[in-house]
């Protein structure tokens, strides 16, 4: 490798790192200013592909080819040939410690999932629906608490809703519509799961605020009777089902109605959310943009309205990235606070399940506390003691006060203009309607981080999948896997020992930011200015048919041409998920909050990201901020045309205003 050696950084001690607004750290953006190279390739040129990605397929020429492509965005510079002292850290485990946060209240760690849901809602505000100046949403998701209420009333009941809800996903998952939310679901097992919530709740016996609510998981999870695909045809065949994981049971055992396997990315590989398997799962807001990824399906069916809430896996922004392309809420617990028994194991260090909804209470009750929250089953272990659970006191949310907020300026620069106003528009009013203090911070080496994080999580899944990926024919997967896993592969021990320091860096960086501040806040997702050169093949001739200029802000265009192979977006995709890193390579709480829309009515997402177990003070901010801008996005929603899909896929399930 000598002949594409590049020098390496040689990185400042900790200690002698300035995090102040005046540090002179040099701030490196993601390279996505410059030339992007996107490849999308018709399948009638199959001979062509072959010849074009022969070399690609032989990891050692790949890691030749990679070093000089990463030498563009500093690889090998950041991360290979780097130098750093730090000691490398392989888990982000943190160990448990007091808070002191404000509004919570201590919560038994022996009660079942659904006495602690019904915890969840005594923390809960009075319901209120209320009309300002005449405005009224035309299109409103229903929560947990309304079908709760629709179901105990009598209203309606679980039955009524499953068979208009199974009607609506088989509308969205045929022409004209197409949308793909989902790899599988099972309209039998959904109304058997309906008549039994129904018959509870005719007998005055509902479980839980969940009994009946319909709830979707992503096709990373464990879920009976449906085999867990991950977004490939052939890993099922050689991992196959063999009952709910952890975090489903528990949902079961308080009564929610398990709709089905919501689509994601092939095996979680890329962030657009197109899988030339079972489709392009597309945006409620604009049917002809991503959803992104890679819990794409678990958001679109949130944001469509068809369930309030859904599983995910964010192993790199997976969870809160599509949440905030679509536009809803998408929380990330700490590392280590939900069981990750019955998950696919593709980033063991690095992906947590999380909650995707459409309100920050409805992420509460089903997410890191409530529902799936609590001790490890028996067969799992932890290295440290279970931590304590203390639920936030919504209806106090007002008598928060103090809060730090810390703002890196380069993050909100970073971003397109509507991103870029939107996020500090909002900022700014969160901090004058609570008179929370914002204060000046830098982050140093944020592409360093995403660069390690990548390698990381790359190497991991290999790791993970190399029994199966011996037996596997390369053509049951989409070109796009392909080439993830020889970039995965081609990562040497070296380096990922070099990108665990890296991690040992970043948080301590982080810890001293929080003795400074409760919360760091970001846009959710960043930008790229990009010339795209749109590739097309005929037999052993590769052309340029043409070239655009256009800025990426929020969800990009599918392209007609990816459907059948896959997209290959490196360079999207960095934009998309950077900001998001650190909730997963340093295993911190995060959770993206809706703030606003661009100039095309595509919803853009703000993000806060906590201490390690500091989910009550994570969604004390987030409830705060959704009540703040509660008004505004009504105004902006219903001046759109581009929420037509979400407002036809709610009317199909026919459901009675709630009381």
């Amino acid at each position: 490798m000598g002949l594409f050696r590049a020098k390496g950084v040689v990185y400042k001690p900790v200690e002698n790192v300035n995090l102040g607004p005046d540090s002179d750290e040099f701030y490196l953006q993601a390279n996505v200013k410059g030339f992007h190279f996107q490849f999308h390739l018709p399948s009638y040129t199959s001979l062509s592909i072959a010849m074009f990605f022969l070399f690609p397929v032989n990891r050692h020429f790949f890691h030749i080819a990679l070093s000089q492509k990463q030498s563009g965005f500093k690889f090998n510079m950041l991360v290979t040939n780097a130098e750093l002292k730090e000691s490398p850290v392989y888990v982000p485990m943190h160990p448990f410690e007091e808070l002191n946060e404000q509004e919570v209240k201590h919560i038994d760690s022996g009660l079942s999932p659904s006495e602690q849901v019904q915890q969840a809602i005594n923390c809960l505000p009075l319901p209120s629906e209320k009309i300002v100046n005449g405005l009224k949403p035309s299109f409103r998701r229903w929560t947990i608490m309304d079908y709760y209420k629709a179901y105990s009333s009598g209203e309606i009941t679980p039955c009524m809703i499953a068979e208009q809800l199974v009607t609506a996903i088989h509308e969205s998952s045929s022409p004209p519509m197409d949308m793909a939310f989902f790899i599988n679901y099972d309209a039998e097992d959904i109304l058997r799961q309906a008549k039994e919530s129904t018959r509870r709740y005719e007998r005055g016996e509902p479980i839980s605020a969940l009994d009946g609510v319909p709830i979707a998981i992503k096709d990373e999870i464990d879920c009976s009777p449906y085999p867990t695909t991950g977004g490939t045809k052939w890993l099922h065949k050689f991992r196959p089902c063999k009952g709910d994981a952890c975090c489903v049971m528990r949902l079961r055992s308080c009564g929610a109605v398990i709709i089905g396997k919501t689509n994601m990315h092939e095996l979680g590989a890329g962030t657009s959310g197109i899988n030339p398997h079972y489709g392009a799962t597309r945006n409620p807001y604009n049917p002809g943009m991503i959803s992104g990824g890679s819990s794409s399906g678990s958001a679109a069916v949130v944001a469509a309205g068809l369930c309030p809430v859904a599983l995910g896996v964010d192993g790199g922004g997976s969870v809160r990235m599509p949440a905030a392309l679509c536009g809803v809420v998408g929380f990330k617990p700490t590392f280590g606070r939900v069981p990750h028994s019955g998950v696919l194991p593709l980033n063991w260090t690095v992906g947590m399940v999380g909650v995707l909804a459409g309100t920050i209470e409805d992420a509460f009750i089903v997410s890191v506390y409530a529902a799936i929250n609590g001790p490890l089953p028996s067969h799992e272990t932890s290295a440290i003691p279970l931590p304590k659970v203390y639920f936030p006191l919504l209806q106090s949310t007002n008598s928060v006060s103090n809060v730090i907020l810390a703002r890196y300026g380069e993050w909100f620069s970073d971003c397109g203009d509507d991103i870029r106003t939107c996020c500090s528009q909002a900022l700014h009013q969160l901090s004058e309607k609570f008179g929370w203090k914002t204060v000046d911070v830098t982050i140093p080496d944020i592409e360093s981080m995403r660069l390690a994080h990548y390698l990381t999580i790359g190497s991991e899944c290999t790791a993970a999948l190399s029994s199966y990926l011996e037996k596997l024919d390369n053509a049951e997967s989409g070109w796009d896997l392909r080439v993830a896993l020889c970039v995965y592969g081609s990562f040497s021990g070296e380096e990922y020992i070099k990108a665990q320091k890296l991690r040992s860096r970043q948080m301590q960086f982080h810890r001293n930011i929080f003795t400074k501040a409760d919360v760091i806040v970001t846009p959710t997702v960043g930008y790229c200015f990009l010339l795209l050169l749109v590739l097309y093949t005929i037999p052993y001739i590769l052309l340029v048919l043409y070239s655009k200029a256009s800025w990426i802000v929020t969800a990009y265009p599918i392209f007609d041409d990816a459907l059948k192979t896959g997209e290959l977006d490196y360079i999207n995709g960095a934009a998309l998920v950077r900001y998001q890193i650190a909730g997963n390579f340093l295993g911190l709480p995060a959770v993206t909050v809706p703030v606003g829309y661009d100039k095309n009515g595509l919803p853009i997402g703000l993000q806060f990201i906590g201490r390690p177990w500091s989910e009550p003070t994570l969604i004390h901010i987030a409830y705060a901020m959704q009540l703040t801008l509660a008004i505004l996005l009504v105004s902006a929603f219903q001046s759109t045309e581009n929420h037509r899909f979400s407002m036809i896929c709610s009317r199909k399930i026919k459901r009675r205003k709630p009381h």
